[in-house]
């Protein structure tokens, strides 16, 4: 199964979604909640995620600047990004690049129809 890079800072949100992915299947890598946008690049080039899903209200980043990081980035511009928040923003996180958004709380078969769908 494809591999998933959760970049998400609430830690309940965090473990659960790790879990859940994991029985569905998918390899999960994460990113710890630590350093800056930079440090977040390093991590997506080593790993090499099919589809990061992505927290936009981070509490020390925004993820609408790391996702214009990554489009940026010639090693990292076709990896899948799929958006996450509590706030209907589907037409600003397509608008901003992304190719997937799902709006918080969300059910898990509806996520993993999501990444499924934003995978293609």
């Amino acid at each position: 199964m494809p591999k998933v890079m959760l970049i998400e800072d609430d830690e309940n949100m965090f473990s659960l979604l790790s879990m859940f992915l994991e029985f569905e299947g998918f390899e999960v890598s994460c990113w710890n909640g630590n350093g800056d946008i930079d440090s977040i690049l390093e991590i997506l080039r080593r790993e090499q995620p099919a589809l990061v899903f992505l927290d936009v209200h981070l509490r020390k980043l925004n993820g609408f600047d790391l996702l214009h990081q990554v489009r940026s980035d010639p090693g990292l511009k076709d990896t899948r990004i799929l958006m996450a928040s509590g706030m209907e923003l589907a037409n600003k996180s397509q608008e901003e690049g992304a190719d997937g958004f799902i709006l918080k709380p969300f059910e898990p078969d509806e996520l993993v129809e999501v990444i499924r769908h934003t995978l293609g």
